[in-house]
């Protein structure tokens, strides 16, 4: 969940940091709401009417309501007119009862969704009512205590012209609905459980709805609904799939059933994030709903099982048991995360499925949250304080989260963590708590674990910023059979913080021969061997681990399944790598060996000097990926994995000053010569692997052609460099002919990225193919805008698509298709000796930050790293910035993150 959040109103300049040591609760409770819209796009009626209390615990104040962009038109105290004022946007009043006795609180605004280009609060997508109230939008709808920590019961009357909005939806069940005076209707709803207003929700408009009736475990029958517009219902069948497989597998897996009589999906293309779990209805992108083989390729498949399942489980996650406060946000998100993970590799079935799932998503962490970790805008999993909590929906709270989150797994094991989920529930079902009340219960579920012993200091993983790094070394001592390894621990300063104490970090380990056989492990002091992994834990600075009964020295297997969010320092020699490659039982291990194989030599060569070749691959090395490629007995999503090359952005996180060109240079060359190198392999893994029969987005199936597009990709790299067509010539016709989106759009990515002149005849067929798919459309705009640079050409491409007329600033899809896979994910055209595109990425921070603060904020930080720059980039990257900081009409959201990015 990445909402968005205005400036302030009020127009007094940049707002203060809020910090978590200062909170505080309420002054007051509201118990029960009841609103009522008379929903019209230029004018909005919300009668608001609250039952509240006196806070007994909290010295009489007065009652604070946050509001922004509201026309206020009645305020009224138990039936009677009241006093109040004005303080910035807050309506403040004191004259209230007195004593801890209920009251009553009415309250009429008006206001106009069709004008809310922010989307956050309500607002109206093609004709259609929505609302997006994480993190603080529901005060653009009335004026609310507007905080994760006031929970209330909802009941909603939802009045509209029929005939323009023949849907009316809100949380929890539907009690009442009827025909009003004029052509207009009501629908009533209640939702049973007591919510924060942020998991508030409205949708209003012309939908039609997917519908599936399922029966609980424990007997009861739920109605699941996935609603979207008219036309798209053929697209949401995988929608409801996951959305029954997810229902199915939080009951088995943790006991944890759904509470509604009903859960509503609905999509809309206007949104600022991926999706969003107000109770029993959530709003999607409809990027993370709408599919079939022709529209949608496998990523967007599982990305499409992925959210929906997240979505779902925080019903219980997030719903039933919220946050406190925002700095506890990793409460729901890391914990959820963790869940949608551990359920798509449940799903994935095989343990090379599970594996790559799990490599995919250390990829994630690795290339965006670690230079997070890295950069100006460094957080911890809680962080201590933000000026705009919409910033703070970032890799660290979430991806990080998650692994905080692994690690307690570990640590208490699989059948540990789910009686600490069940204590969990037990004790904080229906509360705002935080992260600390979250690990205690983990822990005093499993008393005698390493977690319950070591919780204080394991705790510093949401306290302390950073990534630790985690050094090994290794000696063998012939004469006494044995090998000493050392493991110790640092982290580097972050904003804030300059003193690291040591954190809990289970590493899980393994030794292998030279030759690849796993060795059973005995430490010194135990009586005999045991398994060939286990995970120990370090938690000081420096510890010393001496394993006995080795016969020559072995090559150690190190944070297997990566089991922590650290940074490896080993030096491994390349035969010791290659060996972990070629043999080491731990997938992700063997994948990471052939990672630190290529980031090795292309840091060589970077920093090298010499003008890049195509030979920078050792020999030994390419035959090794040779030997990936053509092993019968390795799945081929895991082959793609591991032929893939690190990434620009991961590489140039490994060098303390970064020429893009050059990075680009030596990644481009590394990849033409294992396309070369590699011809008649990528020609035998293209025969085997272009067939996969009818579609299906199952693991074995997607790995297949995934592993033919890749080998496709390669032809045509061969094929440009050689000056030969044939192979470009079958991917044109592969682009015509193929039945699916995912071998459709493989084809034409290798077009494009090889400069074949099939590409523009291919662009412009797919386009009339698929003008009338959105979603879509969104690929071909990012295609363009993430392609090769060729003599500086994407740029001035990027700025005629953005001229094309099915591009609008204002979708967010759109805009990030374009901007985003420009400017964020194509460093090689984006990182310009002539700082052209630094201007054009400040001329659309300030453009965006005009419409949409949120959007504009995120792509605010694809600068974040501006400080490893070498020159000219640094320096006219921080004038990019300055440029844009300098605006005296900034939100805080875009306002934060360039102040951040500048701090010294």
């Amino acid at each position: 969940m990445l909402p968005s959040h205005n400036a302030d109103a009020s127009g007094a300049g940049p707002a203060a940091a809020i910090r978590r040591e200062d909170y505080t609760a309420p002054a007051y409770w509201i118990d029960s709401v009841e609103l009522t819209f008379d929903l019209d796009p230029a004018k909005t009626r919300v009668l608001n009417r609250m039952t509240l209390r006196r806070n007994p615990d909290v010295a009489e104040l007065p009652l604070k309501l946050d509001g922004e962009d509201l026309n206020l038109a009645r305020v009224l105290v138990n039936g009677q007119g009241t006093s109040f004022k004005m303080e910035g946007t807050r309506l403040v009043l004191e004259n209230l009862p007195t004593g801890t006795d209920a009251f009553a609180l009415e309250i009429f605004t008006t206001c106009c969704p069709a004008k809310n280009t922010h989307l956050m609060g309500l607002y109206v997508s093609q004709g259609t009512f929505f609302t997006q109230c994480e993190a603080e939008g529901f005060r653009r709808i009335t004026y609310f205590l507007d905080r994760p920590d006031v929970m209330a019961s909802y009941t909603v009357t939802l009045r509209a012209n029929k005939a323009q909005y023949p849907v009316l939806l809100s949380n929890g069940n539907l009690v009442e609905s009827g025909d009003l005076d004029e052509g207009r209707h009501f629908a009533k709803w209640v939702d049973p459980h007591k919510k924060p207003c942020y998991l508030f929700a409205l949708v209003a408009g012309k939908l039609v709805a997917r519908e599936q009736k399922i029966r609980a475990r424990a007997g009861t029958d739920h109605l699941l609904q996935v609603y979207v517009r008219p036309g798209d219902l053929g697209k949401t069948e995988h929608a409801m799939n996951s959305l029954m497989a997810s229902v199915a597998w939080d009951e088995a897996r943790f006991g944890l059933p759904l509470d509604l009589e009903r859960f509503m999906i609905v999509a809309t293309s206007d949104f600022n994030m991926g999706a969003m779990e107000n109770k029993g209805l959530n709003i999607f992108n409809t990027k993370y709903v709408l599919a079939s083989e022709a529209t949608a390729t496998d990523v967007d498949f599982a990305n499409i099982e992925s959210v929906v399942g997240h979505e779902y489980f925080h019903n219980w996650t997030g719903n039933r048991v919220t946050c406190r406060d925002w700095f506890q946000l990793s409460l729901k998100e890391g914990l959820t995360v963790f869940r949608d993970q551990e359920f798509s590799q449940d799903l994935a079935g095989s343990p090379s499925a599970r594996a790559v799932k799990r490599i995919e998503d250390v990829r994630v962490l690795r290339t965006a949250q670690f230079p997070e970790d890295a950069g100006p805008m460094a957080h911890p999993v809680r962080p201590d304080s933000y000026i705009e909590i919409n910033n703070f929906y970032t890799v660290t709270i979430y991806e990080k989260g998650a692994e905080v989150v692994r690690m307690m797994h570990t640590l208490v094991g699989r059948e540990g963590f789910a009686k600490g989920m069940k204590l969990y529930f037990e004790r904080h079902d229906g509360q705002a708590v935080t992260c600390d009340e979250f690990a205690q219960a983990i822990a005093d579920a499993n008393p005698e674990s390493d977690l319950a012993r070591l919780l204080p200091q394991f705790k510093r993983w949401y306290s302390q910023a950073g990534t630790p790094r985690v050094k090994a070394t290794g000696s063998y001592d012939a004469a006494a059979r044995s090998y000493t390894l050392t493991l110790s621990q640092s982290c580097a300063p972050t904003p804030g913080q300059s003193e690291k104490l040591p954190f809990v970090i289970p590493v899980n380990l393994g030794l292998l021969t030279h030759e690849g056989a796993a060795l059973p492990l005995q430490l010194q002091g135990e009586a005999a061997a045991g398994a060939p992994s286990r995970t120990v834990v370090l938690t000081e600075a420096s510890q010393t681990l001496v394993f006995t009964g080795l016969d020559a020295a072995p090559v150690p297997s190190l944070l297997r399944d990566f089991s922590a969010p650290v940074v490896l320092d080993i030096d491994y020699s390349d035969e010791q790598l290659l060996t972990l490659l070629a043999n080491d039982p731990d997938a992700f291990n063997r994948w990471e060996a052939g990672q630190r194989l290529a980031l090795r030599t292309a840091i060589a060569a970077i920093q090298g000097g010499a003008p890049a070749s195509s030979d920078i691959l050792p020999a030994a090395v390419v035959d090794a990926l040779r030997g990936v490629l053509r092993n019968p007995a390795l799945d081929a999503a895991f082959k793609e994995l591991v032929l893939t090359l690190p990434s620009e952005t991961y590489i140039a996180e490994q060098l303390d000053v970064v020429d893009p060109q050059r990075i680009h240079a030596v990644r481009e060359a590394m990849r033409e010569q294992l396309a070369l190198a590699l011809k008649a392999d990528w020609e035998w893994a293209w025969e085997q692997n272009q067939d996969t029969g009818g579609y299906s987005p199952d693991p074995v199936s997607s790995g297949r052609r995934s592993l033919s597009g890749m080998a496709l990709h390669m032809l045509c790299i061969a094929a440009q460099r050689m000056g030969d067509e044939v192979w470009p010539g079958k991917a044109y016709q592969r682009f015509k002919v193929a039945s699916n989106m995912t071998d459709r759009f493989n084809a034409l990515t290798a077009l494009v990225a090889s400069g074949s002149v099939h590409a523009a005849p291919a662009l412009a067929r797919f386009h009339a193919l698929f003008k009338d798919e959105p979603l879509v459309i969104d690929k071909w705009f990012a295609l363009q805008a993430g392609a090769p640079d060729k003599g500086g050409n994407v740029l001035p491409a990027v700025r005629q698509l953005m001229q094309h007329p099915d591009f609008s600033l204002k979708n967010p899809n759109r805009a990030r298709s374009v901007i985003f896979s420009y400017c964020s994910a194509n460093p090689g055209a984006f990182h310009r000796t002539d700082a052209a595109g630094y201007v054009f990425w400040s001329d659309r921070v300030i453009e965006l930050d005009a419409i949409n603060p949120q959007v504009a904020a995120r792509l605010a930080r694809a600068l974040d790293r501006w400080k490893k720059l070498a020159d000219p980039w640094r320096t006219a990257a921080r004038e990019a910035i300055a440029r844009v900081a300098t605006r005296p009409d900034l939100s805080n959201d875009v306002r934060e993150v360039v102040t951040r990015a500048l701090a010294d």
